[in-house]
């Protein structure tokens, strides 16, 4: 039988659990790289309407470190300035590159704080390596 848990808090798990033949396994999963985020755009941005200056590629270079959550809440923040845009004056306005802008303006990725938490137990608290991956990819990413 194979049972699949998933936790923001690795290190707040009971030792008990992670005894061989129960959770004894830790995989990392990080942050979307830039091509998984520009994928992640497009699905968010797929049935929407858009206007043709957005440039998916152009934003996920700029959404380093941004969850697909993350993501998704920023293609929400756009969509909502653009509904505010469109009932001032009337008619449909797409989602257009300045709603997306905008809305990055106001929103941050939620995995710095994390990371950094993480970051400390992986340096500190790194018991049989379970959080080396942690640390590569942080070396990696120079965060």
């Amino acid at each position: 039988m194979l049972i699949l848990a998933a936790t923001n808090v690795p290190w707040a798990v009971d030792p008990a659990f992670r005894r061989p033949g129960r959770f004894d396994r830790i995989f990392f999963v990080p942050p979307p790289d830039r091509e998984a985020r520009r994928s992640i755009l497009r699905l968010q941005l797929a049935d929407r309407p858009v206007a043709a200056d957005i440039d998916a590629a152009a934003l996920a270079k700029s959404t380093s470190g941004y969850s697909g959550a993350d993501l998704r809440n920023l293609v929400e923040t756009a969509c909502d300035l653009a509904i505010e845009e469109s009932l001032g004056a009337g008619t449909e306005k797409p989602v257009n590159r300045a709603h997306l802008q905008a809305a990055l303006k106001e929103l941050k990725p939620t995995t710095t704080e994390w990371l950094t938490t993480a970051r400390n137990y992986a340096r500190y608290a790194n018991e049989g390596g379970q959080y080396d991956e942690v640390l590569q990819f942080l070396e990696k990413h120079g965060r």
